[in-house]
C-alpha cells in the first residue's frame, strides 16, 4: 500500500508514523539478517570450516563493493527528502535519476577492479593455498554481478521516500527468501562449492532489483525516470551526505581486514572462523538498528526541510528509545545463551571453533549496551544534513577507535581483539554525546538569533 508522502511525513502523529515506518524497516532488515544466518549456516555446516573462513576473509571486500553504491544511494536520499519537504519535486526527481546512473557506472568499475585483484587481495591478507583460492572465487562472483546488484539498497531508500514502505518491506523479505532458495539450490542440489553461495545471493539480488523498480517504471510514484541533469552542486551534495555511510562501510571493512590479519597471526583459521561468528551476531543486531533508524530518515529530512523542528525531535525521541530497547534485549540474550547461537554455524567436528566463539561472544555482547547511541546519533545527523558530524562519528567508530585499540591491546592477543568492539562502543557513545550536545547548542543559538 502506498501512502502520500506529504500526509505520512508531515501530518501523521509521531508514534503512529514511527510504527508505520520503523516496524516495516525492522522487519525488512530482520529478514536480511536471517538470510545472512542461513548463508553462514549453509557454508559452515555443508562446506566446512575452511570455506567458512574463506567467506569471512572475502566478505569485507564484498561490502566495500557495495559501499560506493551506498554512498550514492544514501547521499541522494537525504537531499531528495529535503527537496520534497521544500516542495521542489523537480529537483528531487533529477537527483534520483542522476544517482541511479551513477550507481550503475560505479558498480561496473568497482566490480571490474575487484574481479581482477581478488587473488592478490587474499594473499595480501596472509591467506594461501585452498583458503586464498576459495575466498577469491567467492569475491569474483559478486564482482561479476556488481553493475546490476549494487543499486539494490539505494532503491530501497527511494521506495520509502515515496511512501512505498510496505512494498519496500516486501522486497526485502522477498530478497531473503530468493537468496536462500538459490543458495539451497546451488549448494544442496547442484553441489557447487563456495561459488554456489555467492551465486545464490547474487541471483536473489538480481530478481529483487527488478521487482523493486517496478513502481518507478510504471510512473506511479513521486520519483520518476527522466533524463538526468548533472551539476557540480549535485555531485557535491550526494558525496557530502553519503560520506558518513561510505566511511562507515569502508573504514569498517579496513578494520575487519586488519582484524583478520591479526586473527590469522594469533589464532589461525580457528580464530578467523570464531570472529566470523561474531560478525554474524552483529549481522543480526546492526541491520535491525539500521532498519529502525534509516526508515525514519525520510520523515526526519522532510520535516527538517519543512522547518518543523518540534516534529523532528518527537520522531528522534522514539528512535532513540526503540534503539536502546532493542540493543539491550539482544545483548542480554547473547550473554545468557551464547552457545545456542554458535551452534548454528559450527559442525560437530569443529569443537575448537565452538569453544573459542562462545568465549568471544560473551565479551562481544557487552558492546550492545552502548553501541545503539552512537548509531542513532549518526543517523540523526545524516537525516538533517549535518554530514560532517555524522562522518566524524562514523569514521571514529568504524576505524579510528578500533585500530587504536588493536595496537593498544596487542599484548592481550586474542583477548584484546575480542574486547575491541565493546571498548569501541563505549568511546563512540562518548563522542556521539559530545557531538549531540554541540549540535543542540548551535541550533539554540541560531534559533535565538532568528527571533
Amino acid at each position: 500500500m502506498s501512502v502520500d508522502y506529504k500526509t505520512l511525513f508531515g501530518k501523521t502523529p509521531p508514534t503512529k508514523l514511527f510504527l508505520m515506518a520503523a516496524l516495516p524497516g525492522i522487519i525488512s532488515m530482520l529478514a536480511s539478517a536471517l538470510y545472512q544466518l542461513i548463508d553462514g549456516a549453509f557454508v559452515g555446516q555443508l562446506l566446512g570450516g575452511e570455506s567458512f573462513a574463506a567467506l569471512n576473509l572475502a566478505m569485507p571486500f564484498v561490502v566495500i563493493n557495495f559501499a560506493f553504491s551506498d554512498l550514492i544511494g544514501v547521499g541522494s536520499a537525504v537531499p531528495i527528502a529535503i527537496r520534497l519537504g521544500e516542495k521542489n519535486e523537480t529537483e528531487a526527481r533529477n537527483i534520483f535519476n542522476a544517482s541511479c546512473l551513477m550507481i550503475v557506472i560505479s558498480g561496473a568499475l568497482t566490480g571490474a577492479l575487484l574481479y581482477t585483484a581478488a587473488p592478490h587481495l587474499m594473499r595480501m591478507m596472509g591467506a594461501d593455498g585452498t583458503l586464498a583460492a576459495l575466498a577469491a572465487d567467492y569475491l569474483r562472483i559478486y564482482a561479476l554481478f556488481s553493475p546490476v546488484t549494487t543499486i539494490l539498497f539505494a532503491v530501497d531508500n527511494y521506495l520509502r521516500i515515496c511512501g512505498k514502505i510496505r512494498y519496500s518491506m516486501f522486497i526485502n523479505v522477498f530478497l531473503s527468501f530468493a537468496c536462500a532458495f538459490f543458495e539451497f539450490l546451488f549448494l544442496f542440489v547442484f553441489r557447487l562449492d563456495i561459488r554456489g553461495a555467492a551465486l545464490g545471493a547474487c541471483c536473489g539480488m538480481l530478481l529483487s532489483v527488478m521487482a523493486a523498480f517496478i513502481p518507478f517504471f510504471r510512473g506511479k510514484v513521486q520519483l520518476r525516470f527522466g533524463r538526468p541533469r548533472f551539476s557540480r552542486a549535485l555531485f557535491l551534495s550526494v558525496f557530502v551526505n553519503g560520506c558518513p555511510t561510505f566511511l562507515s562501510n569502508i573504514a569498517g571493512r579496513i578494520t575487519s581486514i586488519l582484524m583478520n590479519y591479526f586473527l590469522l597471526l594469533y589464532g589461525g583459521k580457528t580464530a578467523v572462523s570464531a570472529y566470523g561468528i561474531l560478525m554474524y551476531a552483529d549481522g543480526i543486531v546492526f541491520p535491525m538498528l539500521y532498519g529502525l533508524c534509516d526508515s525514519l530518515q525520510p520523515a526526519v529530512g522532510y520535516n527538517w526541510g519543512a522547518g518543523d523542528f518540534g516534529r523532528v525531535r518527537a520522531i528522534e525521541k522514539r528512535c532513540y528509545i526503540a534503539s536502546a530497547s532493542l540493543s539491550v534485549v539482544v545483548a542480554v540474550l547473547m550473554l545468557v545463551v551464547p552457545g545456542v547461537f554458535v551452534a548454528v554455524f559450527v559442525g560437530d567436528g569443529e569443537a575448537a571453533i565452538a569453544e573459542m566463539a562462545v568465549q568471544a561472544l560473551s565479551v562481544f555482547a557487552l558492546a550492545y549496551f552502548l553501541r545503539w547511541f552512537s548509531f542513532a546519533t549518526q543517523s540523526y545527523m545524516s537525516a538533517v544534513g549535518k554530514a560532517v558530524y555524522a562522518a566524524v562519528i562514523s569514521l571514529f567508530t568504524a576505524l579510528v577507535f578500533p585500530v587504536i585499540l588493536i595496537f593498544a591491546l596487542g599484548q592481550m592477543k586474542l583477548e584484546g581483539l575480542w574486547l575491541n568492539y565493546p571498548l569501541t562502543s563505549a568511546l563512540a557513545a562518548l563522542l556521539a554525546l559530545a557531538i549531540l550536545l554541540l549540535f543542540r547548542r548551535k541550533k539554540s543559538k541560531q534559533d535565538s538569533a532568528s527571533k
